[in-house]
């Protein structure tokens, strides 16, 4: 009995003796913070990045118009005949013989048109403290 008394008092020893010593890691508020981290970075690295991703190919698809070239997911190439917002479909036309083929906005994957976009001002060079560069004046 005397035996059994001494282990139970040694498993305590010890159970208190590792409490202790990581106990920081033992805490229930640090774990709470680990899942909250995993999340946090859960959604910065797959889900914000895709969803933006989404919004950017939803408002490509909708800006579509009557003249442009596109591409759709299957490799077909066209231009754009007419749009129908109210079906959500395009009319695209292919190849020399003028072949239309009537489309889900979806199935679009890039629109090929270059189209117009005013020209931004160039920002000013800065050296590596912030000061802007002096042009060297060619005599």
């Amino acid at each position: 009995m005397n035996t059994a008394l001494n282990l139970l008092d040694t498993a305590q020893n010890a159970a208190q003796n590792s409490a202790a010593t990581g106990g920081f890691f033992q805490n229930p508020f640090f774990i709470i913070v680990i899942y909250v981290a995993i999340f946090a970075a859960l959604y910065f690295f797959l889900i914000r990045p895709n969803s933006k991703k989404k919004k950017e190919e939803a408002e490509m698809r909708n800006s579509i118009s009557v003249g442009d070239e596109v591409t759709t997911i299957g490799g077909i190439v066209g231009r754009v005949v007419a749009v129908k917002d109210e079906e959500d479909a395009i009319i695209i036309e292919t190849g020399s013989d003028r072949v239309k083929m009537k489309m889900k906005k979806w199935c679009i994957s890039t629109i090929d048109t270059q189209k117009e976009t005013p020209v931004a001002e160039k920002p000013e060079k800065k050296g590596l403290f912030g000061f802007k560069k002096k042009k060297k004046e060619e005599e």
